[in-house]
């Protein structure tokens, strides 16, 4: 059977099995965006940028799908749900929200229904007496072959493990921290004031209470860094400002060395990532690739094959990614320059490559070869041919 029969195969079923879970697991799916009590560690600048530049070179990926024999399928409709999944979510949103879904809660449940593909919240799961994994949403048990679970492996066959858990203390901690230092200069660096009085305090006497009650309204309006207020008092009365109980440079000595502890959970050590990323972006964009990305994609293609194709049809998803596109432009140049004189590529394959139209001529698509690239016994018919109007060490095959 072809893969096209197969799938169409899988969408009869789909379309059958959903007018069953349309108004339960449907209900639940629609509603499947990133809500979590734990949401505030975006507010993290540092982890926020960590997740950004891992979860954007996940989604910059392309799907293929590969048959049997090794080739790209194109235009198969895998790679159009994949693109456009679901009506509320593009192709782009998707693979970054069960990116971050991934780094965060160690897992993400990519469901299929009729030709969508959405993620499911709050699943269940659980390992039946025949092995064979059973999930729950709700009180609603979700067909097996229509859900896949993607998880962030650690030591438990049924839990992904993310941030959250990794490096629960640590990031309790670091969000403390931040958000006492917000807090302070919000309120104008925590200003506070002590008032002496010589006579004793008596909530019975009216007279001190007003007094009391007029000062504190005085310095509570002070919301403008020019606004200034003058306060009589009477004998006996004295008012002086305290320093800020929050110690700036111990909060920030304390962020400096553990925000970059939470990069380490998410599989990157900050300190080599921003080294790499102040003096060579190639590199920096390399490194984040083989310590993240590739894992992530690796994970996906094997779940999202075992999502849509039968175990021995032989057909796969892959994502692919240029990694030409971490390298300077300049750089590109000389590697297409090179790809051309060793017959790697066509004059045209190169330009595509640089972002230049192709020519489409007949001397564009030929390969060419560089004469020191030829056998010295070869060299005297080197010369034979050349491009025209090119270099006169180079000849066509």
């Amino acid at each position: 059977m072809g893969v096209r029969d197969m799938f169409s195969n899988f969408l009869v079923r789909q379309v059958e099995k959903s007018k069953l879970y349309q108004s339960t697991v449907g209900n639940k799916i629609r509603m499947s965006s990133y809500y979590n009590a734990n949401d505030d560690i975006l507010q993290s600048s540092d982890v926020y940028e960590l997740m950004q530049d891992i979860s954007n070179q996940v989604a910059l990926a392309t799907p293929v799908v590969i048959a049997p024999n090794g080739e790209e399928i194109e235009n198969h409709k895998l790679v159009t749900i994949l693109k456009r999944p679901n009506a509320y979510l593009t192709g782009y949103e998707f693979s970054k929200l069960e990116t971050n879904e991934l780094l965060i809660n160690g897992e993400y449940f990519p469901f299929t229904m009729e030709d969508e593909l959405h993620l499911v919240n709050n699943v269940g799961i659980e390992i039946d007496e025949n092995l064979n994994p059973r999930f729950k949403s709700g009180g609603t048990e979700i067909p097996s072959d229509s859900i896949r679970h993607i998880k962030n492996i650690g030591l438990n066959t049924t839990k992904g493990v993310g941030i959250l858990t990794l490096a629960k203390n640590t990031l309790d901690g670091v969000m403390s921290a931040e958000k006492v230092l917000t807090d302070k200069y919000v309120k104008g660096g925590l200003l506070a004031f002590l008032l002496k009085l010589d006579a004793n305090i008596n909530p019975t006497n009216a007279a001190q209470s007003k007094l009391v009650k007029s000062i504190l309204d005085q310095l509570e309006s002070i919301d403008d860094a020019r606004s200034v207020k003058m306060i009589p008092l009477g004998r006996g009365y004295e008012i002086e400002g305290l320093k800020s109980p929050v110690d700036d440079a111990a909060i920030l000595n304390y962020l400096g060395v553990y925000k970059k502890e939470l990069g380490k959970y998410l599989g990157i050590n900050v300190d080599t990532y921003q080294a790499l990323m102040k003096v060579d972006l190639e590199k920096a964009m390399m490194y984040l690739h083989n310590k993240a990305v590739r894992p992530i994609l690796k994970n996906k293609s094997e779940h999202y094959s075992k999502l849509f194709f039968m175990p021995d049809s032989g057909y796969r998803i892959e994502w692919k990614i240029n990694i030409l596109d971490f390298v300077p432009y300049s750089t590109k140049t000389n590697i297409a320059y090179n790809m051309v004189r060793t017959m790697i590529t066509s004059p045209d394959d190169s330009r595509e490559m640089l972002g230049f139209k192709r020519l489409n001529t007949e001397e564009s698509s030929k390969l060419y070869v560089s004469k020191d690239l030829i056998d010295s016994k070869e060299l005297s018919g080197a010369t034979d041919v050349s491009l025209k109007g090119g270099d006169k060490n180079e000849r066509e095959l």
